[in-house]
């Protein structure tokens, strides 16, 4: 029966176990064809610079409230026992008189309560401050995490459809190549057209394992934004309507510095600067405290067993007023010094204006022109694919050379890489102008 229960016992904890363990990984596991919003919410949990602002947040919290348990009353208790090997003595008159006894043994329990401290007055004026320069740590490491992630995704995406662009070339290269061998056997063209088919198909293979490889690399990274394990797979949900209808952006909207999370930052560390100006401004005022204490005292001379037989209570309370009146004009250096550095700040938030409103204007022209691109490449796609099905017929007729025809194979193959690279360009540009606007939503 014991080994019964024991073999009972270890089942029900590997199920436990077991059951935990898949609890996690399903936590830990991103959905199958994951859309950039998946993307997004999955790294916002599993990133490591945005967990890490996370615990930086809670770290502040226990700062603050470990600065203003000043404020509480601070109780300790003492014990001590002392054997005195030569008493002291003192002369009174003419008699020597010790002072003590052999054996002496005290108990303190005592409490200390801040009346008056500039120390806790700047933590208390600065705790509301740290709170917010903590919360706006991890907001900017948020919207810097969802950019990038955003960026990663996209550019995963393009490589994915060039490989699918490229893999279309390389069937019409294929069948090509079949037909100018055709060609060839039956005497009607030399083996020009067809070593020519050999070369573009050899060309756009390398071009294949290249874009190949380097996928693999951006799938990596993307990963690595995200925060997924190395060893899991992970596949990307792609519309290309859905992306050519969300990738315009309002170019008519007022930057307002207010909204960019950088902004804010100085902003707070603006106002901690000023109370800091105020602290220095505060030593000038006297400490003031109170105090308790309640004391339990044991002596004798007859031995330690008999020390603790009868005690002799002591209690006092009182107040500490400390003034400090001349300390080398060390405080005020230290406000000119905390002014300064106030002005210094000043200066920081007019560069940075100037930042972001140059990085607006950047972000803007690029994206303008990108978007221009992009119609532009949307255009030639058409246009291309015109001159290649045209070029084609006359080709199979006999009319053009297979010349033509590989020179209107590659047009069309790079007006539509052309156009992927610039729908990229214009969905990151859309975000950098969402970042310099202070618009990045992550929810």
């Amino acid at each position: 029966m014991k080994y019964t229960y024991l073999s009972l016992l270890i089942l029900l904890l590997t199920g436990f176990s077991t059951k935990a363990q898949d609890t996690t990984n399903v936590s830990n596991n991103i959905s199958q064809n994951a859309t950039l919003q998946e993307c997004i919410d999955f790294a916002l949990k599993n990133q490591a610079s945005v967990q890490q602002a996370l615990i930086d947040e809670e770290i502040g919290k226990r700062d603050i409230a470990s600065a203003l348990s000043g404020w509480f009353p601070q109780i300790s208790a003492n014990a001590s026992y002392n054997y005195n090997i030569k008493i002291p003595t003192n002369v009174i008159g003419d008699q020597v008189i010790q002072f003590g006894q052999k054996h002496t043994s005290a108990a303190v329990l005592q409490a200390d309560q801040k009346i008056l401290d500039p120390s806790l007055l700047q933590a208390s004026k600065a705790a509301k401050y740290v709170r917010l320069q903590n919360a706006q740590n991890t907001e900017n490491s948020r919207i810097n995490i969802t950019v990038a992630v955003s960026k990663a995704f996209y550019d995963a995406l393009t490589s994915e459809e060039q490989i699918k662009i490229i893999d279309e070339n390389i069937a019409r290269t294929k069948k090509q190549l079949a037909d100018a061998n055709a060609r060839y056997e039956t005497g009607l063209v030399d083996k020009t057209d067809y070593k020519r088919a050999q070369i573009t198909l050899s060309n756009t293979e390398a071009e294949r394992k290249r874009t190949v490889e380097m996928l693999k690399y951006k799938y990596a990274y993307l990963k690595e934004l995200i925060g997924v394990d190395v060893n899991q797979p992970l596949d990307l949900s792609y519309d290309g309507k859905t992306m050519e209808n969300e990738m315009l952006v309002d170019t008519t909207q007022i930057l307002q510095f207010e909204s960019r999370i950088e902004f804010q930052q100085l902003l707070t560390q603006q106002r901690l600067q000023q109370i800091n100006t105020q602290y220095n401004k505060w030593t000038f005022l006297p400490n003031l405290s109170a105090f308790y204490n309640y004391a339990w005292d044991w002596r004798t001379n007859n031995g330690f067993s008999s020390l603790y037989d009868v005690s002799y209570p002591r209690s006092v309370f009182g107040v500490t007023l400390s003034f400090p009146i001349f300390q080398g004009t060390k405080r005020i250096q230290e406000i000119k010094k905390s002014k300064l550095q106030e002005k210094r700040i000043d200066w920081d938030i007019t560069n940075l204006r100037n930042q972001i409103n140059t990085q607006h204007q950047q972000a803007l022209a690029t994206y303008k022109a990108n978007l221009n691109d992009w119609r532009t490449a949307r255009e030639n796609v058409e246009l291309s694919k015109e001159v290649y099905n045209t070029i084609k017929l006359q080709y199979d007729e006999g009319i053009k050379t297979y010349l033509d025809l590989m020179t209107a194979e590659t047009d069309l193959r790079t007006t539509q890489i052309n156009y992927l690279n610039a729908l990229y360009a214009v969905l990151s540009g859309k975000l950098d102008v969402q970042q310099a606007l202070g618009n990045i939503s992550y929810k």
